[in-house]
């Protein structure tokens, strides 16, 4: 039996990525599953689910997957040759017409412009470097996430099983003190039907004084009375209830849907056993086997 509440959390390095990816889930009607992820490694999110799918049944899950580049080949810098070639192109354009200017002009001074090709010139030179994102293989990526993803997994289904176990001893703490107030009501209701016998006779006897009390009349009274008030068959229920809810405690498969709908069936096989009791110690044992059967209610909202 699993809780639906869990964490886990890996972490790996590869030639280019550190990657790291939590997992971590709250209880949830069905099973709901959200991944946070890099905008460019989208593509995993589908194969993320797939793997959530099958190591979960019910649960608000959520998955973040963090990949950060730990490496300079995550990128490439190449030195674009149109634009440094432009820029001595136009050096040349621009020597040339200072030549001409010089030879119509006599009085005008003659001069060149040298091209300066070192680095610091070339990292002025606007966009003469172009840095570019290396190309990721989808296959390499999944393959190096995947390891991680199972790893993370692994932790938070065994948290979840943990949880499972402590929730598991309190259920049937509770179901073993839903047992034992069953049994006392069982014990008490054959003196209610005797109760009502004795308090009808001593009635009809002040009513009557001397005269002489037909004691068959009495017993189809009580009979009638007993038809009313007979709860065997709750109890019978209930207790078959009870033992079907052990058994859903020793079941590897999930069981939180059924061991609601478990609770909700103690609970009107209760209920119709307070209705129709008459003796103030069933109605006091009652009120404390609902209280038990809320309490069981409270944390099967938390099993899968």
């Amino acid at each position: 039996m699993k809780s639906m509440t869990g964490y886990g959390r890996a972490a790996s390095q590869t030639e280019r990525y550190d990657i790291t990816v939590e997992v971590h889930s709250v209880n949830h009607r069905f099973l709901e599953t959200s991944v946070r992820l890099p905008r460019s490694f989208g593509y995993l999110e589908e194969k993320i689910k797939e793997q959530v799918q099958q190591n979960v049944s019910r649960g608000k899950v959520e998955v973040s997957l963090s990949m950060q580049p730990v490496s300079s080949k995550t990128t490439t810098v190449e030195l674009d040759h149109d634009v440094v070639q432009a820029y001595l192109s136009s050096i040349e354009r621009e020597n040339v017409r200072l030549q001409k200017q010089a030879e119509n002009d006599t009085a005008a001074e003659s001069y060149r412009i040298e091209p300066d090709l070192t680095l610091s010139t070339l990292l002025r030179i606007p966009d003469a470097f172009q840095v570019q994102q290396v190309a990721d293989d989808p296959a390499e990526i999944w393959a190096q996430v995947q390891p991680v993803l199972a790893e993370a997994l692994t932790q938070f289904v065994q948290m979840r099983q943990t949880e499972g176990e402590r929730l598991k001893d309190d259920v049937a703490f509770h179901l073993t003190q839903l047992e034992q107030m069953t049994d006392q009501v069982e014990q008490l209701v054959p003196q209610t039907v005797q109760q009502y016998y004795d308090r009808l006779y001593r009635k009809i006897t002040e009513l009557l004084e001397d005269r002489t009390v037909e004691e068959s009349r009495l017993v189809t009274e009580a009979a009638v009375v007993a038809e009313k008030i007979a709860v065997d068959e709750e109890l019978v229920r209930l207790h078959s209830h009870i033992a079907q809810f052990r058994g859903f405690l020793e079941s590897a498969e999930p069981v939180g849907r059924k061991m609601d709908f478990l609770v909700q069936e103690m609970n009107r096989e209760v209920n119709t056993t307070g209705s129709k009791s008459q003796m103030l110690e069933i109605t006091k044992l009652v009120v404390d086997m609902k209280s038990e059967i809320e309490k069981i209610r409270e944390q099967i909202q938390n099993i899968e």
